[in-house]
């Protein structure tokens, strides 16, 4: 119904259209003739009054022009040279362009026997037809007889020139011309009319043409969802096949219950369950604030049907991997805001649906670049940097026990934190200012970074093992428990996990204070050269003072946990492919026995669970054992080598995070502080200045791009080192029929 009424509004409107745009046509094209006619007028007179003074005459000759003339023209027209001639003309206008070429096959055709006179006019005109604009010049022609007035009208015809009368006597043309006034003003009024009335018809229409841009998609997008029913055997009713999420059935059908009372239909949908061996869709339900991670978590790959997704941790890991990374309490403040002023006018900037990319991927991602603004805050004040500085809130733990003249005099002085120069109690909140004056600060900070790397690199790992267990759970896959979660939980805790716990129990065994020398700094061992002896089964080497190992038994414990990791290659290279062989080779067996139970009539035997429908190409991804070993062998040496690749890939985390902060310190060393140096009123100028060029640095290059660097290195970890110990993402999304979507879909098509 809604269509018949669109088609019928469609068709008096484009009628309405059609009629006044003829009419408006044949006005102007009527306007245009007596606009040329008025022209022809004005520059005919012109010709016949510079033409009073002239003498028609053939002018005398010289003897040689004479003879010229003979040959060409004929002594007839020669020999009546001095008379006085009565001589004809038209007049008219052609395009300006073409009057060279009119001009010379006028000479040509005639023979020399016309005379042309042309001049321009000024303004130009508007073609009825095309609406251009074009160039145009009047033309007067004077001949002589009829066959030479027939031989130029044809000549005009073909150069699609416009001929008008034109008067001889001048008070006729002054007649006409005025007549011709009287009428182009008329013209204007009725075409002003004309205007007006067509444009208040389309700015009605143009009121509309939104409503009926959306609904003529909305009743597309509902007939083309139609056109995928398929009609039932009695052609009278319309079956459709269609995926549905569980929670949204009740509303589904209060949504049918109610269509069927509007329509007024007496026989209502039925919507009924069924069972098939397709993979359903994915469908993660989000809202505005976890609608921007789960699209990172979607350009990586949708989540298989029911599989765990990873989108609420990495909602917590993300923007605080990113921040361990892009960590200043400033540069974290700007980001902050940035995107704080984001979400709090995200309605307005919504409203405006610019087309630019750049500001869309800012303006969707809004909630994830507040989250890291403030991670890379909280990671900051961990770090203690602002703009490469440091806040000194609580006062140093560290204290200079040296007098005046020992400062003065060495321009280096140690700190000793086995003597009084340290208090033994740590920094309150972060890293002491202390260090930003210290010439190993970035000694101190590399350690420090880069054991917090391999850290967090282990834990999120684990935590990625973790979760694959939820999916076998769930899944029922009892096989892959014990040979896949349990053996790779083995490998990863008992070689990195190890070394982790390693640097806790060198932070807490080795001190400065310690009265043991075995237990003093010096005697702390290297964790990487630790790490790289146990795995290659080496002794350690220490000091003739120190312990070769840092607790008894440590040797045996390191061998028997490298032999344990060890075993676990095999067993997850060989047990789930042996398993499963066998598990099939046990079902067919069983199918045998019970095939030659059923030949003996025993019919209840003869049919068992496993022969219940299945497609075939699972059966033959669950019956094929060369498959099987492959595929084993390809997750088995992923995953031992993915360990040790993925574990190093982490100190990205530190390599960033140093990055950074050097960068920080260079543009405050080479720009801003060179704005501090001058003490007059020159000086705040110069600071200003200098301070403006620092801050388009700092935001352009620390704040954009080191931003941008760390995002993918970040989205990295995620993609790769996270999500490969748990997701597989080879599902596809569920995609609902939305009007909202299609016709966003469809406003983003036109924009484009």
């Amino acid at each position: 119904r809604e269509m018949i009424d669109l088609e019928a509004t469609f068709e008096k409107l484009e009628n309405e259209l059609r009629e006044v745009n003829q009419n408006a046509e044949a006005l102007k094209r009527n306007f245009l003739e007596l606009t040329e006619l008025k022209h022809i007028l004005r520059k005919t007179q012109v010709f016949f009054d510079e033409g009073i003074s002239q003498n028609l005459t053939y002018p005398q000759m010289s003897d040689s022009r004479r003879e010229e003339e003979q040959t060409l023209l004929g002594e007839d027209w020669l020999k009546s040279g001095n008379q006085t001639l009565k001589l004809g003309f038209v007049a008219g206008v052609i395009l300006r362009e073409r009057i060279p070429a009119f001009e010379r096959m006028l000479w040509r055709a005639c023979r020399g026997n016309v005379f042309l006179r042309q001049a321009e006019i000024e303004k130009p005109l508007e073609d009825p037809s095309t609406g251009d604009q074009v160039n145009k010049s009047v033309f007067i022609i004077f001949f002589q007889g009829d066959q030479l007035k027939t031989r130029v009208k044809k000549i005009c015809e073909g150069f699609r020139a416009t001929l008008y009368p034109c008067p001889e006597a001048p008070a006729d043309r002054r007649e006409m011309a005025m007549g011709v006034m009287t009428r182009i003003e008329d013209l204007n009024t009725v075409l002003g009319q004309t205007q007006d009335h067509r444009h208040r018809v389309l700015v009605a229409a143009a009121k509309n043409i939104k409503n009926w841009f959306v609904k003529v998609r909305k009743i597309k997008a509902i007939y083309h969802t139609l056109n995928l029913f398929n009609l039932d055997v009695t052609q009278k009713c319309l079956i459709a096949e269609c995926w549905v999420p569980v929670l949204d059935i009740e509303m589904i059908q209060l949504a049918l219950r109610r269509g069927t009372e509007r329509s007024g239909s007496s026989v209502p949908p039925i919507l009924n369950r069924m069972d098939t061996f397709e993979d359903p869709p994915t469908y993660n339900r989000t809202n505005k604030f976890t609608n921007g991670f789960q699209a990172l978590i979607d350009a990586y790959g949708v989540a298989s049907y029911r599989e765990m997704n990873p989108t609420p941790y990495t909602i917590i890991t993300f923007p605080f991997l990113f921040a361990v990374m892009f960590g200043d309490l400033g540069h974290g403040a700007i980001m902050t805001s940035f995107a704080a002023w984001m979400v709090l006018q995200e309605k307005p900037l919504a409203a405006k649906k610019t087309d630019n990319e750049i500001w869309n991927i800012f303006f969707g991602g809004r909630y994830i670049i507040l989250l890291m603004g403030f991670f890379s805050m909280y990671t900051g004040l961990m770090y203690n940097d602002v703009f490469s500085k440091s806040l000194n809130l609580f006062g140093s733990q560290w204290k200079t026990n040296y007098n005046v003249s020992t400062i003065l005099e060495n321009p280096f002085l140690q700190l000793n934190p086995s003597t009084e120069d340290y208090d033994h109690t740590p920094y309150p909140v972060g890293i002491d200012p202390i260090w930003q004056l210290a010439d190993n600060k970035i000694v101190f900070l590399n350690g420090y970074k880069m054991k917090m790397s391999i850290i967090l690199g282990v834990l999120h790992m684990l935590f990625g093992v973790s979760l694959s267990l939820k999916n076998y759970k769930y899944f029922k896959n009892q096989l892959s428990i014990y040979c896949e979660f349990i053996p790779q939980v083995i490998f990863l805790v008992f070689l990195f996990f190890y070394m982790v716990l390693l640097m806790f129990m060198k932070w807490m065994i080795y001190s400065p204070k310690s009265t043991d020398v075995k237990t003093s700094p010096h005697c702390a061992p290297s964790i990487l050269i630790t790490f790289i002896n146990m795995v290659l089964f080496k002794e350690n080497k220490s000091y003739d003072v120190c312990d070769d190992f840092m607790y008894s038994g440590q040797d045996t414990l390191q061998k028997l946990l490298v032999v344990l990791a060890l075993i676990c290659v095999p067993w997850m290279l060989l047990a789930k492919p042996i398993l499963v062989t066998r598990g099939h080779k046990k079902e067919h067996q069983l199918l045998s026995s019970n095939h030659v139970g059923g030949e003996n009539g025993d019919i209840d035997g003869a049919i068992t669970p496993a022969q219940q429908t299945v497609p075939d190409n699972k059966k033959h991804e669950e019956t094929d054992p060369v498959e099987l070993y492959i595929h084993q062998g390809i997750h088995t040496i992923e995953y031992v080598l993915g360990s040790v690749s993925h574990t190093a890939s982490y100190l990205r985390l530190w390599a960033l995070s140093l990055a950074h902060a050097q960068l920080s310190e260079v543009l405050w060393g080479m720009v801003l502080s060179n704005g501090l140096k001058y003490d007059s009123w020159v000086g705040g100028f110069v600071l200003w200045g200098i301070f403006a060029f620092w801050a388009v640095l700092t935001i352009g290059i620390l704040v954009l791009m080191e931003g941008l660097s760390a995002f993918l290195h970040t989205l990295r970890l995620h993609w790769v080192e996270f999500q490969s110990k748990f997701y597989s993402g080879l599902g596809y999304g569920f995609q609902p029929f939305s009007f909202e979507v299609i016709l966003d879909q469809a406003a983003s098509a036109g924009e484009d």
